[in-house]
């Protein structure tokens, strides 16, 4: 191969990668911002619990989120509580407002 088409090449494909490690890095940024904006976006009440319609016991319920953003009421064990959880990290928990209004995005 010639040498400078070569260098051209190798030139080129290094500032892909260098490109390449920039939005990765950019994005694994943005997905750290936006799982901590999850429960942030959640309505809350005046003692800051979150107000998350309960998938288990159907049933409106205030609940503090905890750092790993599963409410308090969680339980490992039962398939709603963990749905419940993954509705939060998906931002499609399903919440209700102070005035008694239920919502379907958080």
């Amino acid at each position: 191969m010639d040498e400078r088409l070569e260098a051209f090449l190798r030139e080129h494909l290094r500032a892909a990668g260098r490109n390449v490690e920039r939005t990765r890095a950019a994005f694994d940024e943005g997905v750290a911002e936006a799982d901590d904006d999850v429960t942030a976006a959640l309505p809350t009440d005046d003692a800051g619990r979150a107000q998350l319609v309960c998938r288990r016991h159907a049933v409106k319920r205030a609940a503090t989120i905890d750092s790993e953003g599963r409410p308090a009421c969680f339980d490992a064990d039962h398939i709603d509580c963990r749905g419940c959880v993954e509705d939060i990290e998906a931002g499609r928990i399903e919440t209700w407002e102070a005035d008694g209004n239920q919502n379907t995005d958080s």
